[in-house]
């Protein structure tokens, strides 16, 4: 059977700065290869290559990529009307709270009372519902809560005729008060912005959208900027670092040849020095003895020393002789074997309790006298 895959021995090298290796690099920055890396696994470099045409940065497939922004979009659409509906409710409950604290602190008229205890019994009564009757937001049934139904929670609700006066009146309310939270926001956006009149604020506000998404994207843009710098930066980090343990190896082993070499020739260096510190010492010795015999020594003195060498020479050449005697016989009983050496250690103990006794007898002769 036959290998998809080329022979390694027919794929080109690609150096480090090979297009090939840059592309694989880029479109798949999850993997954290090294260039050294691609280097090295040329066929593995052309299969994440090949790779990269059918997936994205994150390795997801195309298809699976179009599925899932698919779903993304339909969940930022529900969590869009989720939202405009949760920033509603959230604006009427603020508005029923302002209330109540004005109300606390002061006299209040009887059409505002009337206005906010309808829409506080109006909002209390439609979360009931939502509540017991999930049908908007799920599938599923949901067994009733002590036996209540959102019939038994519309009985709740207010008469018509104040239900339908507070409606004409919440319109208004709504306006006034988005209005001046668009302000408030326009003015955090630019505190700039705060002493400008109603209608300019207006014109502002209504570019405000197109000026918060571009800033959004350009946000983006610089997120991804700044993914790919730090992507580079690493890949960067970890060549600098390779290289730079290389160096160091380099470096390492040289200091250790030069210093191998520089302590050889240092002691070389030592070991003649103390040689010729020697031979001077000693050189310097002979010179100061001959001074010193030359300046001592008288003719009788040196006749005398002269008769003592020649006795002391032919007491060596007589040890020298018996030496030589005696290794001789040595040698010939040593022809004799195990028999001749138990005599010889036989005759050698013998000989030192001889040398003993005697040594033993002159000391007590000496110590009689």
């Amino acid at each position: 059977m036959m290998s998809v895959y080329p022979d390694s021995a027919s794929v080109p090298t690609l150096g480090k700065g090979d297009e090939l290796h840059q592309q694989v690099l880029a479109s798949l920055p999850f993997c954290q290869l090294t260039e050294e890396d691609l280097t090295q696994n040329p066929l593995f470099c052309r299969l994440l290559a090949s790779l990269s045409q059918h997936v994205d940065q994150t390795g997801l497939t195309l298809p699976l990529k179009r599925e899932l922004e698919k779903a993304e979009r339909e969940l930022q659409t529900q969590r869009l009307g989720w939202l405009r509906s949760e920033s509603l409710y959230q604006l009427l409950r603020e508005m029923i709270q302002d209330h109540c604290v004005r109300k606390h602190h002061s006299n209040t008229p009887a059409e505002d009372d009337k206005f906010y205890e309808t829409l506080e019994q109006c909002l209390l009564v439609a979360q009931c519902v939502r509540q017991l009757d999930p049908s908007s937001t799920t599938a599923q049934e949901q067994p009733p809560f002590l036996g209540l139904s959102a019939q038994h929670v519309l009985g709740l609700m207010p008469p018509e005729q104040d239900v339908r006066k507070m409606k004409q009146r919440l319109l208004i309310e709504l306006e006034k008060r988005l209005k001046e939270k668009c302000f408030n926001i326009l003015s955090y956006y630019q505190p700039d912005w705060e002493q400008d009149s109603e209608s300019l604020k207006a014109v502002k506000l209504s570019r405000l959208p197109e000026s918060l998404e571009s800033e959004s994207k350009r946000a983006e843009s610089l997120r991804e900027t700044w993914r790919e710098s730090a992507a580079l930066l690493q890949r960067q980090t970890h060549c600098y670092l390779s290289e730079l343990m290389g160096c160091v190896q380099i470096l390492q082993s040289l200091i250790l040849d030069h210093r191998l070499k520089t302590q050889k020739e240092l002691d070389t260096k030592n070991v003649e020095y103390l040689e010729a510190k020697c031979q001077i010492i000693i050189c310097k010795i002979r010179v100061e003895m001959l001074e010193l015999q030359l300046d001592t020594y008288t003719p009788e003195t040196i006749a005398a020393h002269r008769k003592i060498r020649d006795k002391l020479d032919s007491q060596l050449s007589a040890v020298r002789a018996e030496k030589h005697s005696a290794e001789s016989m040595l040698s010939s009983f040593q022809i004799l074997g195990q028999d001749f050496e138990a005599l010889v250690e036989e005759y050698s103990r013998l000989r030192q309790e001889i040398d003993n006794k005697s040594w033993a007898l002159k000391e007590f002769s000496q110590h009689s006298h």
